[in-house]
C-alpha cells in the first residue's frame, strides 16, 4: 500500500515519518531525546545555551596590536552538568604551523592570541599553554543545568598585514572579525563544537547579547554590528544630525566626505573616543575602523506592515567608484529580500558595507572588494546581505552544513539577479559562476552527496556542494512546488527555527509540513545522492496529434527541463517540465505532448540546470 501524505495523516503519522532519510546516529538520538521532533518542530525538550559578552577593545593604528578585555556570563540551559568549557580563539589560525587548507604568505602570519589574564567567578586561573583555535577549559566548579558562570578574560593579538576575512585593510584602516575569545556552541546532538578551523570553512555560533566598546584615537570612525549607543559623545553635532537623518531618509546622505575627514572635525576632539555598541540575540560581532574612509548612508522600509526602516551604510575609499553606489545597492537588497524571497523582513536596524578584500558576511556587516563592474559589485553585495537570513537569522552550523547557508544565499542571489539583470543575463551569470565548473568536471569529488559534512571537505567538493549544487536543489524544489507552496515550506522552516540551531533534517521535515507534501523522495535525490544532471532523449514517437518523449535520467538528479519543439514550418514551442515528471520513476520519464503540425526536431534545455552531455539532448525527424 502506498503511504500517501493524506493516508499518513489519517493514520496519525507525520509526513516526515511516512518516509525515511538517512540520519547520523547522534542526530537520531536528539530526536529520541525529544530535543527535536520528526514533524520538523523544535522538540518539547529543545534547549540552547547563550551568553552575555561585555567587551572593550583598544586599537591605535598604525600599531596592529589589538588589546581587549571581556566579561562573559555563560548560561547553561542544557540538562547536562558541564565540567569543561570549549573556547574558540580564531586568531590563532594566523600562528605559524596552524592547520590550514592552503599555503599562506609571510604577511598572513602572526603570533596569534595571548591571554594576559583569566578569571572564573572572580577567581584568578592560569590559562593553558595550548595555542590552537580550540581551547579546553576545565572548570573549578562544574556548571549545573540552569546555572551560569562568570568569566573575565584579558587578551591581545596582532592583526595580520594580509587582509582576508579580517586584518589590516591599509595602515590606518582595520577590519576586526572573530577577534574575541568566545565560548563554543554546546548543542543537543554533538555536544561541544570542537571542529578544527582551517580558515576555509565558516562558523557556528550561539545567539548572544553584546555590549562592545571600541576605544580609538580621535579622527577615527568605528562601524560595527549592533546599534551605536553614544553618537553624541563620539561625533561632532553636524555628523550626529546626518547619521540620525539617514535612518529615516530614502535619499543618500553623505555623513562624512573625504574633504571633511581631512579637516579632523568629524569626531569628538578628545584624544581617545570610546564608541559603544549594543547588539542582542546575534551570533557574532564584527567592526571596522578608519581615519579616512568616507561614510555614506540612507535607509529603506523593510517591513511594509509596520513601516519599520533599516539603515544602509557604506564605508570606503573615495576613489572606489562602485562604493559610491553601494548604499543604493544595499537599499535595493534589503527591500527585495524582505518583500520577495525569502520574504521575511530584514531583522536588524541597519547593515554596513565596508570596502575590504574578503567578499564576506557578518551580522549587520559586509566586507567586500571594489570592482570596476557595477553589476558584479551589486551581485557580490547582494549575496553577502542574503546571508543575514542564512545563517545569521537561522543559527545554522555553517562549519558542518554549509549548504544550509551558502546554498540559500546562492539561490537568493539568482532570484534577485533576475530582477536586476533580466532572466537571460541572470541565467548566464549563474551558469558561468556557479554551475559550469561542476557539471563539466567528471571528477569523483564533484559528485559527493551534498549532505556530506562540510568540515571534512575541501576544494571543489566543498565549494560546489555548498554553493551551486545546493542552490540548484532549492531552485528545483521551487520550480516543482510553485511559489505558493514553496513559500509555505520556507516560511514554516524559518518561523520554527529562527534564533535556534536547525539541522538539515529540521529543515527537510519543516518544508514537508509547510508544503503539505511528502518531499523526502526529492530530498533523498538531491541532498543524499551522488547524482548530477545528465538527461538523454530517446527517439521521439509522433502521431498527427501527439509527440511522445522518453527521457533517460543518466545523471540521476531530478531537475526541471524545457522541451523545445521545432515544427516543419520553422515555428517553435517551449513546454516546461518540472521535477515532478521524475517522482514515479527517477530513472526515466515519458512525456506526452499534444501537437497540431508535423514535428521537425526536439531539444532539451535546462537553463541554470546545465546538462553534463548536451549532445544527446536533441532528436531530429528523418
Amino acid at each position: 500500500m502506498k503511504l500517501t501524505p493524506l493516508l499518513a495523516l489519517l493514520l496519525g503519522l507525520t509526513i516526515a515519518q511516512a518516509q525515511t532519510l538517512y540520519m547520523p546516529r547522534n542526530v537520531k538520538q536528539a530526536y529520541k531525546k525529544g530535543t527535536r521532533s520528526m514533524d520538523g518542530k523544535p522538540g518539547p525538550r529543545y534547549w540552547q545555551n547563550r551568553a552575555h559578552y561585555t567587551i572593550t577593545i583598544n586599537a591605535t593604528p598604525p600599531s596592529r596590536t589589538i588589546n581587549g578585555t571581556e566579561q562573559i556570563t555563560y548560561v547553561n540551559n542544557s540538562p547536562d552538568t558541564l565540567k569543561t568549557l570549549a573556547v574558540k580563539l580564531f586568531m590563532n589560525i594566523h600562528r605559524p604551523g596552524a592547520g590550514r587548507q592552503g599555503a599562506v604568505s609571510e604577511d598572513y602570519l602572526t603570533s596569534g592570541v595571548t591571554i594576559d589574564r583569566y578569571t572564573e567567578n572572580q577567581a584568578e586561573k592560569k590559562w593553558p599553554s595550548n595555542t590552537d583555535v580550540n581551547q579546553r577549559m576545565v572548570l573549578s566548579k562544574p556548571l549545573l543545568p540552569r546555572d551560569s558562570v562568570k568569566l573575565s578574560i584579558d587578551w591581545h593579538y596582532e592583526l595580520s598585514k594580509e587582509s582576508g576575512r579580517e586584518g589590516m585593510l591599509d595602515s590606518t584602516t582595520f577590519f576586526l572579525a572573530y577577534f574575541y575569545p568566545r565560548i563554543a556552541v554546546y548543542d543537543d546532538y554533538y555536544g561541544w563544537d570542537r571542529m578544527p578551523f582551517t580558515d576555509a570553512q565558516e562558523f557556528y555560533s550561539d545567539f548572544n547579547d553584546y555590549d562592545l566598546t571600541v576605544r580609538v584615537p580621535k579622527n577615527y570612525i568605528v562601524w560595527s554590528t549592533g546599534d551605536l549607543q553614544n553618537a553624541g559623545e563620539v561625533l561632532q553635532p553636524t555628523y550626529v544630525q546626518r547619521l540620525t537623518r539617514s535612518m529615516t531618509s530614502d535619499s543618500l546622505v553623505h555623513i562624512a566626505t573625504a574633504d571633511e575627514l581631512k579637516t579632523g572635525a568629524v569626531t569628538a576632539s578628545q584624544a581617545t573616543n570610546s564608541w559603544r555598541w549594543r547588539a542582542t540575540n546575534v551570533p557574532d560581532m564584527a567592526l571596522a575602523i578608519s581615519d579616512h574612509y568616507v561614510w555614506d548612508a540612507a535607509s529603506v522600509v523593510v517591513d511594509k506592515k509596520t513601516g519599520r526602516r533599516a539603515g544602509v551604510q557604506a564605508a570606503f575609499l573615495d576613489n572606489a567608484a562602485d562604493f559610491h553606489q553601494m548604499v543604493g545597492f544595499g537599499q535595493h537588497a534589503l527591500d527585495w529580500f524582505s518583500n520577495n524571497w525569502p520574504g521575511v523582513p530584514y531583522p536588524y536596524a541597519k547593515t554596513t558595507v565596508v570596502q575590504g578584500f574578503a567578499d564576506m558576511e557578518y551580522p549587520m556587516m559586509v566586507n567586500d572588494a571594489t570592482t570596476q563592474d557595477l553589476n558584479f559589485s551589486r551581485f557580490v553585495a547582494e549575496h553577502e546581505i542574503a546571508h543575514t537570513w542564512f545563517p545569521f537569522y537561522m543559527g545554522i552550523n555553517e562549519t558542518r552544513y554549509g549548504f544550509m547557508d551558502e546554498g540559500w544565499a546562492t539561490a537568493l542571489e539568482h532570484l534577485i539577479g533576475q530582477a536586476d539583470l533580466g532572466k537571460d543575463k541572470a541565467v548566464q551569470l549563474f551558469q558561468g559562476f556557479r554551475v559550469n565548473g561542476w557539471i563539466r568536471d567528471p571528477s569523483a569529488e564533484e559528485d559527493l552527496p551534498i549532505i556530506t559534512p562540510t568540515n571534512v571537505l575541501s576544494g571543489a567538493a566543498m565549494g560546489n556542494n555548498e554553493y551551486g549544487k545546493a542552490a540548484l536543489g532549492y531552485l528545483a524544489l521551487k520550480d516543482m512546488l510553485g511559489d505558493d507552496l514553496f513559500r509555505k515550506g520556507l516560511h514554516t522552516f524559518m518561523e520554527r527555527w529562527n534564533g535556534k540551531h536547525p539541522t538539515p533534517w529540521d529543515m527537510f521535515f519543516s518544508f514537508n509540513a509547510g508544503a503539505g507534501r511528502d518531499l523526502n523522495w526529492f530530498w533523498n535525490n538531491w541532498y543524499f545522492s551522488n547524482n548530477y544532471i545528465d538527461f538523454a532523449l530517446q527517439p521521439v514517437v509522433t502521431t498527427a496529434k501527439q509527440a511522445t518523449l522518453t527521457i533517460d535520467n543518466v545523471g540521476g538528479y531530478v531537475a526541471p527541463v524545457d522541451v523545445v519543439l521545432t515544427f516543419a514550418d520553422g515555428t517553435t514551442q517551449t513546454v516546461h517540465q518540472t521535477p515532478a515528471i521524475w517522482q514515479a520513476n527517477q530513472k526515466q520519464a515519458v512525456v506526452k505532448l499534444p501537437i497540431t503540425q508535423k514535428l521537425q526536431s526536439v531539444k532539451l534545455t535546462g537553463g541554470i540546470f546545465m546538462d553534463a552531455t548536451p549532445a544527446d539532448n536533441t532528436w531530429t525527424a528523418k
